[in-house]
């Protein structure tokens, strides 16, 4: 199977809105467009599977398992043809800045198979044969489309499998919400074979790192809220995510060089989205107040070691989890408060259509 890499523009556009929602008519119209575009190309019964209606309750349903733990509905890339796969990574690509699709597809493409390859060999090690265990396959990733793609009507789309589930919601062909976004990378860093020294999540790695080695020993005090880390992020699946108590250290606690790396490390997941919608959930951000920003670790710093951490904002939480297989095994994610599921933008269209 192919991968293909396809370009889009992206544009700068500027609209004082909350939370994830993006005043964006170029990317809304590109992924109307892909959107589209992959519907048409698919018989009846490969459109049954991708198109479900907006207030479907699968659209909330989510996880970022092993299709084998979580059986999804949608249409998986294994099922459609190489012409069909490249419109469905046109359509991935339509969200995502040219980083946000390489670490995408590195995900779905090469971790599945490294992850395969080493199970396989670490059974037949054991003496139990390569087969069975969890079904790690590259292909197994389901796009789903709710709604009917258009300017004027509210719809969305999402991509999810095993480390990867990514939602967006579009209304008005103007505005989109993009979250929950969530990425994940089993091994953190592959340590033998061919890929050795490969790490998919690197920047979310060691931005999050940069900012607690950056500390000094009291601020450290205040940001290490325990020095265990918790086994997973602690938002999980959950549809809607109130901020969390808040721990750490705040942005005001912070020298100019400090917050200039947590401002960074806030980068690394913005800049994941196509260029407008990374600039409009920064300038939201800011529009919310930097000064409200809080960094929490937990855990060890030291490399290797299990650990986890977050950044959280009036309008945002990020959190990163490296605990399961010794600190080996990423779970990163971007929720947005008001609109995890575009919930306050379908608030927002609903209302502007009643009227």
């Amino acid at each position: 199977m192919n991968w293909p890499r396809v370009a889009t523009a992206g544009v700068l556009v500027v609209a004082g809105v909350m939370g994830s929602i993006v005043a964006s008519q170029r990317t809304a119209s590109a992924m109307a467009t892909s959107a589209n575009a992959l519907l048409k190309s698919l018989d009846p019964e490969g459109r049954k599977k991708l198109a479900l209606p907006l207030d479907s309750s699968d659209r909330t349903r989510w996880n970022f398992v092993p299709t084998s733990m979580f059986p999804r509905q949608g249409l998986p890339l294994k099922e459609m043809t190489e012409p069909q796969r490249k419109l469905a990574h046109e359509l991935l690509r339509s969200a995502l800045s040219d980083r946000g699709y390489t670490t995408t597809t590195a995900i779905m493409k090469d971790l599945e198979a490294i992850l395969r390859d080493t199970e396989a060999a670490a059974r037949e090690a054991s003496g139990r044969g390569s087969a069975g265990g969890q079904v790690r396959d590259p292909e197994l990733y389901f796009f789903t489309v709710f709604g009917t793609p258009g300017e004027k009507a509210a719809w969305g789309w999402r991509v999810e499998g095993h480390h990867v589930s990514l939602h967006f919601t579009v209304a008005n062909g103007t505005s989109v919400a993009a979250a929950p976004s969530f990425w994940g990378s089993n091994p953190a860093e592959v340590r033998e074979g061919p890929r050795k020294g490969f790490r998919a999540l690197d920047k979310e790695q060691d931005a999050g790192r940069a900012v607690v080695m950056a500390l000094d020993e009291a601020q450290r005090k205040t940001a290490i809220y325990t020095e265990t880390a918790p086994n997973d992020i602690i938002t999980m699946t959950a549809v809607t995510t109130d901020p969390l108590t808040p721990e750490g250290l705040t942005y005001s606690a912070m020298n100019p060089k400090q917050r200039e790396l947590l401002m960074a490390l806030i980068d690394v997941y913005v800049s994941q989205m196509t260029a407008d919608i990374a600039a409009e959930r920064m300038a939201a951000i800011k529009k919310a107040g930097v000064e409200k920003l809080t960094f929490a670790w937990a855990g060890p710093v030291e490399p290797g070691a299990r650990h986890y951490y977050r950044v959280q904002g009036p309008t945002f939480l990020i959190e990163f989890d490296n605990t399961q297989n010794n600190g080996n095994h990423i779970h990163s994610v971007w929720r947005d408060f008001a609109n995890d599921f575009g919930r306050d933008l379908l608030r927002e269209h609903l209302a502007a259509v009643a009227h």
